[in-house]
């Protein structure tokens, strides 16, 4: 279709390819398919002028976010960027793992729906998008992943305190603390995905949720929508991230195992863990 009428113009960027397959729909494509569609500093910052116009353009009710190429949506965080923000000559103020001045998709509030199509492998940070997301839409052979503890750091971009909500503490702590892949079908029965289609479908069933949400009152979504994450917060997941920030992953970070596993990740070698300072 052609493009809205845009009451401000969409904001420009290399990671976010955008277009629009149908009415008051636009559909954002992940764009480093060379790495996975991992996201650097510059892909959030991006990423989060996009949420903030969404939000405000009124032509546009729903979002799609999927990944570049077949075989990922998204692998996560630029672990080598975070490796070398924990050098010893690094800023300690500009540490990857410090509370951003923006908030990620996964711990977006915002007022209007988003829906993952996931098209590949979703680990880290790309898991943590689609937890957050209103509706799943995943391939047959995509699957999703919370491997930070393999890397001795700890998916604290908000999708802990969600998965509870989610999945329940037993399959939550197993998503986390084992860190191993869930594939779209597991995902499907535990509840993180509302639909599995064969790939070459994935965008098409996604822009066909996104349209019959469309479709509704422009106020009755946001309304609807404002209901359920009220119900989904009601013991604020928001401030069980906070705390967590603050406490556990703080010194999570003055710590020797996230240089390891971030060093050792970089060097493709297993890392060696110490005793643990929390």
């Amino acid at each position: 279709m052609s493009t809205p009428n845009f009451t401000t113009p969409p904001p420009t960027g290399k990671f976010l390819l955008l277009s629009y397959p149908a009415p008051r729909v636009v559909l954002a494509t992940m764009n480093r398919p060379s790495s996975l569609n991992c996201m650097n500093t510059s892909a959030h910052w991006e990423m989060d002028a996009f949420w903030k116009w969404l939000d405000q353009e009124p032509s546009l009710s729903v979002a799609v976010i999927t990944g570049a190429g077949t075989r990922a949506f998204s692998a996560g965080a630029d672990l080598k960027e975070w490796d070398n923000s924990m050098s010893a000559d690094a800023d300690p103020k500009d540490r990857l793992g410090n509370a951003p001045a923006f908030k990620p998709l996964s711990r977006r509030l915002g007022k209007k729906p988003v829906i993952a199509a996931v098209n590949g492998l979703a680990m880290g940070a790309g898991t943590e998008f689609a937890v957050n997301c209103d509706l799943v839409v995943a391939a047959e052979t995509a699957y999703f992943a919370l491997p930070e503890v393999k890397r001795g750091v700890s998916p604290i971009g908000g999708a802990l305190p969600r998965i509870i909500r989610t999945l329940g503490l037993q399959r939550a702590s197993e998503f986390a603390l084992t860190g191993r892949n869930v594939t779209a079908q597991e995902a499907h029965q535990w509840g993180l995905v509302n639909k599995v289609v064969p790939q070459d479908k994935v965008i098409e069933e996604a822009v066909k949720y996104a349209s019959m949400i469309a479709e509704n009152s422009p106020d009755a979504i946001i309304c609807t929508r404002a209901g359920l994450r009220e119900g989904w917060e009601s013991a604020s997941v928001e401030r069980a991230v906070e705390i967590t920030l603050e406490r556990e992953f703080a010194e999570l970070q003055r710590g020797e195992n996230i240089l390891e596993g971030l060093k050792a990740f970089t060097e493709k070698r297993a890392p060696v863990w110490k005793a643990s300072r929390l």
